[in-house]
Order: C-alpha cells, then sequence, then structure tokens
C-alpha cells in the first residue's frame, strides 16, 4: 500500500506500458482473411490522485481490403447492412492504423512509456485481426505489443464474476444500453470505463502500489 501521497505515473502503474483501448467489428472470426470493419481506440491517462481516466479518442469506419470475406451473419450482428456503402465515410486500413498510432506515440511520448499495450475484450480476437490489418498495409512502426494485452473479459471475471462486457459493465454499476452495442466506438467507451473502474477499484482497496521489502515502490 501507498504510505505517502506521492501518485502513481501512468508508467509507474504499469511497467512503462502506455494502455490503450481498442475495439474492432469484424466481417467474421478469421482476421486472416475476414474484412476489418470498424477500429475505435481510447487512450487513457492519470489524474493527481492517481486514478484512471479515458483521454483521447479516434474512430473509424474501414473499408473491406481486397479480396476480403464478408460473411452475412456477421453483418447482422453488428447491425451494418452495407459495408460497401459510401455512407459510411470508411477510410482504408492503413488510413485508419497510422491515424491511431499518430494519437498513440504522441500520448505514449508524453506519458514517458516505452510501449504501447492493447487494452480490449477477449483482446486477442481485437489484437489478431490488427496485426493482420498491420501486416496487409506493411505497417513497420507498430506501437502495441505485438502479443501481450490486457484483456478485460478476464480482468472482469476476477472482479465481477462476469466475461460479458454488458454483464460486466452492470455488475459493476456501469450503464450498458444494449442497442447501442457491437458499436466499435460504444464498446471501446465502455471497455476502457470497465477497466479504469477495476483498476481504481484496485488501488483504492489497497492493492497498489506494493511496497517491497527494501522500501522500493
Amino acid at each position: 500500500m501507498n504510505t505517502d501521497n506521492e501518485a502513481l505515473t501512468l508508467k509507474q502503474r504499469f511497467r512503462g506500458y502506455f494502455p490503450v483501448v481498442v475495439d474492432v467489428e469484424t466481417a467474421g472470426f478469421n482476421a486472416q482473411t475476414d474484412a476489418l470493419l470498424e477500429i475505435c481506440a481510447i487512450t487513457l491517462k492519470m489524474d493527481a490522485n492517481g486514478d484512471l481516466h479515458p483521454a483521447s479518442t479516434l474512430h473509424f469506419h474501414v473499408e473491406p481490403f481486397e479480396g476480403a470475406n464478408i460473411e452475412k451473419a456477421a453483418l447482422e450482428f453488428i447491425g451494418m447492412r452495407d459495408p460497401f456503402s459510401p455512407l459510411r465515410g470508411a477510410v482504408t486500413e492503413a488510413h485508419a492504423l497510422k491515424e491511431i498510432y499518430k494519437m498513440v506515440r504522441r500520448e505514449q511520448k508524453e506519458s514517458d512509456c516505452s510501449r504501447a499495450i492493447m487494452v480490449a475484450h477477449n483482446a486477442t480476437f481485437d489484437l489478431n485481426f490488427v496485426n493482420a490489418a498491420n501486416e496487409r498495409s506493411k505497417l513497420k512502426r507498430v506501437p502495441f505489443h505485438p502479443f501481450a494485452t490486457f484483456d478485460t473479459a478476464a480482468l472482469s471475471g476476477l472482479a465481477y464474476g462476469q466475461t460479458v462486457l454488458a454483464k460486466a459493465c452492470k455488475t459493476a454499476g456501469m450503464e450498458f444500453d444494449n442497442r447501442e452495442a457491437h458499436s466499435a466506438l460504444y464498446d471501446t467507451q465502455k471497455t476502457a470505463e470497465l477497466f479504469c473502474g477495476i483498476v481504481n477499484k484496485w488501488k483504492a482497496l489497497g492493492g497498489w502500489p506494493i511496497i517491497d521489502n527494501n522500501n522500493n515502490k
């Protein structure tokens, strides 16, 4: 437990990692073959008391890559009629990722963190789709760790006994509108709220920081 009044920095709290909340909506489950249709990223910041909060948000509708598989059932699940409609205002995978990475690198540098780490609900799914899009777009400088994540499905299972995003949010006392679900923007906002809530609750219970036997944080 922290015995003085010094608040942790984001760098100290996550061992140099800069957490970024991400959600993707897709046209299937196979990251190599199925289209990435929507992506949102929310950065996080710490206040003067060491509590975690959402910071900046970027959200894009994404054009299906050339030759992408599109499952009708997946479109129905996320409530999308036509992924090729110009009304979506979609951009290429490369454009969306480059803009997100600019934001992440800027705020990561401001926080003096060494690398970004993805926070997501069932994070392996989102990370696989982002990594596949990175490869298709031939992006060399990717800020995210290639395999490490903070998975809110696992964290909320531990904290609240719930692994479904909607149920975890409701158990945590957060509002969740099922009509808004399966939008990358809404799901990222709720995942960020859930992750910050778990981290801040753990801090309030005295779970961080831990003082070692030499009184070093």
